[in-house]
């Protein structure tokens, strides 16, 4: 895995160990966006993955879908 794959996963779990704690579990969706983006990265490294990133966290709005949403295969 890039250096820069593992420095944006150290920040998302950083997130979620400091931050996600105090906010309650508020995602929409399985996986959690933070559990989403860690997958996304892993798979497909920070470059493609910054584009699903930003597609699911605009999925999340009052009126948008909820429920199990994985990352895609390709």
């Amino acid at each position: 895995m890039k250096l820069v794959s593992i420095f944006f996963i150290s920040l998302i779990k950083i997130y979620q160990l400091i931050f996600s704690p105090f906010l309650g579990r508020s995602c929409r969706f399985d996986p959690s966006c933070s559990n989403y983006a860690i997958i996304s990265i892993k798979k497909f490294g920070i470059f493609k993955s910054f584009f699903l990133i930003i597609k699911r966290i605009f999925k999340c709005h009052p009126w948008g879908d909820s429920g199990y949403d994985p990352v895609p295969d390709k």
